[in-house]
């Protein structure tokens, strides 16, 4: 009985398991972590010991998110390295663009196939079953489409994009690449950011490699701060309001009313943030922990009083990577205001469907894309919308958050509904069934969910000074009172795993 159980552990812990991939939130993580963290420091003088470790450690893990797939990472990681040496040795720009193009074709290939085979199947399929009808074609007509079996590697997206990054850079004389392979494949599959960002550029962090790790009692702090909040943000937020609403809402509209439709609405805007703001936070405090440095993803992008500027506060890292190596490749602004505006259409149409192959991504994308021409249109024409941030008149920026952020929440229903019937259908509630007056009895029915909606939105638009003092308290504390912290979380965590910890959202891109 004993032994069994001992094998079930093991398998557990070496073992990949389909139905529970490793998460930051999870108790397995944090004990696995604490056990990584006490060899790693005490290989910090030894700096290609410490990369192969690392690196093992990080295919272990990317391993128990989807299992053999880590030989698809591996596989990316050497194309691209050995692409990058290519370029060097190419004196011809003919040629030197060939090996990009080489590049692009293999990363966006696998990427294509896995995330976007089905989707284009199901098209030419349509398409030629409604083109069979019109021309008589049986064979067309008795087209029938099945979608493929094709499991989707975790993060695949995150770090295709980040390989293409580096190959690019080389191209542009912006950084040399690198000359060992381990080394490229430890920058590839950094644990902290593998499987959710954020995307991290290698100019950036190709240098921290060969530092040894030093962490101050700041840094320690600093990271600590981030993983709690990471970790209230996933745990107690997202998969509270998700699990006891907003999943209910979206699942059945006609079921609610408009009001409570509205709020469904209003709590995915929440649980999307606290979900993907939770990841990058434990990702950076994470890597923080270990000596590493990410920039900041997330910068309460609710507090925008433009589309624009939710743009340079949300998902920061694919955001500026959508417009270094997409927006302007395409030309950026460079080429009259006309292109311009095309420009940030194919951008975010393109940004829509990194996030997935379905028309609802692609009309998510266009909406932003639409949107982000309209607001550079108008800042052309009018000079009175030209302030932004602490520029703007105070009462333009109140009013500028809350139509940014309506927009922004318009665009969160595309994002999550299921089908284009289901954004029918919430819209149609709150246009045409609000029914306002059953407001207190939703909030009496759903006490728990509204706490925790108000908790995150107050802390959402808390003032930088607040958080500063918050984070300041953390990283002054006694090593005593942090290590208590650390194990109250990991408590918490627990718990609530036992309760059921929904995987994170960004997960399937």
């Amino acid at each position: 009985m004993v032994s069994d159980f001992s094998i079930d552990k093991l398998g557990e812990l070496f073992l990949y398991q389909h139905n529970a991939p490793i998460l930051f939130s999870s108790g397995l993580f944090f004990f696995l972590f604490i056990g990584f963290l006490i060899v790693y420091m005490s290989l910090r003088k030894h700096l290609l010991t410490r990369i192969i470790y690392v690196t093992l450690f990080s295919i272990y893990f990317y391993y128990k998110s989807s299992g053999l797939w880590f030989f698809l990472l591996l596989l990316v990681a050497t194309t691209d390295f050995l692409i990058a040496l290519g370029l060097t040795r190419t004196t011809s720009k003919t040629g030197r663009k060939w090996w990009v193009v080489l590049s692009l074709c293999i990363d966006l290939g696998l990427l294509g196939y896995f995330k976007y085979f089905n989707f284009l199947r199901e098209i030419v399929s349509v398409v030629g079953h409604e083109l069979g009808y019109q021309i008589g074609n049986t064979a067309l007509q008795s087209l029938n489409y099945q979608p493929l079996d094709i499991f989707l590697p975790v993060g695949i997206s995150f770090f295709t994009f980040q390989t293409i990054s580096y190959v690019i850079d080389v191209y542009r004389g912006r950084i040399e690449p690198l000359h060992r392979w381990i080394d490229y494949v430890f920058y590839v599959s950094f644990f902290p950011q593998l499987v959710a960002g954020p995307i991290v550029r290698a100019r950036d962090f190709i240098p921290q490699i060969y530092k040894a790790p030093s962490v101050t009692r700041v840094q320690f702090g600093e990271g600590l701060f981030l993983v709690l909040c990471g970790l209230f943000k996933k745990t107690v937020i997202s998969d509270y309001i998700s699990l006891n609403f907003v999943d209910r809402v979206f699942d059945a509209p006609l079921l609610y009313t408009g009001v409570e439709n509205l709020f469904g609405v209003y709590g995915y805007a929440l649980q999307i943030y606290c979900d993907f703001s939770g990841y990058s936070d434990m990702a950076i405090g994470i890597a923080l922990l270990l000596g590493f440095r990410f920039n900041m993803n997330f910068d309460s992008p609710y507090q925008s009083a433009t589309i624009t500027e939710f743009w340079r506060r949300w998902h920061i890292s694919l955001s500026s990577w959508l417009k270094d190596y997409l927006y302007i490749s395409l030309g950026g602004n460079r080429k009259g205001k006309i292109r311009t505006y095309i420009n940030l259409l194919i951008t975010m149409l393109l940004g829509g469907l990194w996030h997935g192959a379905s028309v609802s991504f692609i009309l998510w994308g266009a909406l932003h894309g639409v949107a982000l021409a309209i607001h550079k249109f108008i800042m052309g024409h009018f000079s009175s919308f030209k302030p932004t941030g602490s520029d703007m008149k105070p009462w333009r920026r109140v009013l500028g958050v809350l139509i940014t952020f309506h927009l922004v929440c318009f665009g969160w229903i595309l994002f999550r509904a299921d089908s284009m019937q289901t954004v029918g259908e919430v819209l149609s509630q709150i246009f045409t069934n609000f029914h306002p007056e059953v407001f207190m009895q939703f909030v009496s029915g759903y006490k728990g969910v509204c706490i925790l909606m108000l908790i995150g939105y107050i802390l959402h638009f808390m003032p930088k000074s607040a958080e500063n003092v918050l984070r300041e308290g953390v990283t002054r504390s006694p090593l005593l009172v942090q290590a208590a912290l650390l194990a109250i979380a990991i408590f918490v965590v627990v718990q609530f795993k036992s309760a059921g910890v929904q995987p994170f959202i960004y997960f399937q891109f």
